[in-house]
């Protein structure tokens, strides 16, 4: 089957989520953010976040749903999908970023936010019975993501930390 329209590109800001069609192909970049991708092969119908931490400070007296928080980015995606009739369990799910953005500032015993961050991702996607059949975490660096939704193809490119050289003053 051959794709007879220009896809729509989207640009996702940390904190944000899409939901879309076949029409849409999103782009974004993830240090220790991590995203994850829920894509229905039968509709061709597709989810992503761009979640900053795993959970929202049980202090927090705001209200109401907020992507830039794991958890809740994977409900406003649910409550989305379901409105659009897909099931998410029929979702095919992928998880990529939480990357170490300073690795020379680890502390021993310390897990990092991007660990936390992808952990929580996993922990998520299984608790809510969808399967992740891809991902690429941690390690060093950012990543640049492309998620196609007319195919479910998620491209991902991982780009070290630029360390210049010496200079001679």
């Amino acid at each position: 089957m051959k794709n007879h329209f220009k896809p729509v590109d989207v640009y996702l800001q940390p904190g944000d989520y899409f939901v879309g069609d076949a029409r849409h192909r999103i782009s974004t970049l993830l240090g220790s953010c991590v995203s994850m991708t829920l894509w229905h092969p039968d509709r061709k119908i597709g989810a992503i976040s761009h979640f900053l931490l795993s959970s929202r400070n049980q202090n927090s007296a705001a209200s109401g749903l907020d992507a830039r928080y794991g958890q809740e980015a994977m409900s406003l995606m649910l409550q989305e999908l379901k409105l659009m009739g897909v099931n998410p369990t029929e979702c095919e799910g992928k998880i990529f970023g939480g990357g170490d953005m300073f690795p020379d500032q680890a502390r021993p015993g310390m897990t990092s936010v991007g660990q936390k961050n992808g952990e929580s991702a996993r922990s998520l996607l299984l608790s809510e019975g969808i399967q992740v059949v891809s991902e690429s975490l941690f390690g060093v660096g950012h990543r640049q993501i492309i998620f196609d939704v007319i195919s479910g193809d998620v491209w991902a490119r991982q780009i070290k930390p630029f360390v210049p050289p010496f200079t001679r003053h």
